[in-house]
């Protein structure tokens, strides 16, 4: 999936530096047509070339968001699973530990009595 997101960036690269020099070679204005028919609109091309960059650039995060919510919420659910986990695991601890039975109180060692 890495690979398409590279090769979409190197295609938006190339578009831009497509465009610049389109832009660079013809410094006229651009017409753009209107949708529908409703006329045309006339940018200067610097300004034409940034108009479809921020496209191309909107383009392309639009196919990379999808995998990076996918990754996200892949994290969150295995973060969620570990803590239940680690749950489950402090009360299986903490049942076998309660269940011993009490150890009675050492009495403190005294040394052996020296016959003389």
């Amino acid at each position: 999936m890495r690979l398409v997101g590279f090769i979409q960036v190197l295609l938006l690269l190339a578009l831009a530096a497509y465009l610049l020099l389109v832009a660079l070679e013809n410094p006229a204005p651009v017409r753009l047509p209107l949708p529908l028919g409703q006329g045309e609109l006339a940018l200067p091309a610097g300004v034409a070339v940034a108009v479809f960059t921020a496209l191309g650039g909107g383009y392309v995060l639009l196919l990379l968001l999808p995998p990076l919510w996918q990754a996200r919420r892949r994290v969150r659910r295995a973060r969620r699973e570990r803590e239940l986990l680690e749950h489950r695991l402090t009360a299986t601890l903490q049942a076998r530990l309660g269940a011993l039975p009490a150890l009675p109180p050492s009495e403190p060692a005294t040394p052996p009595a020296r016959s003389a």
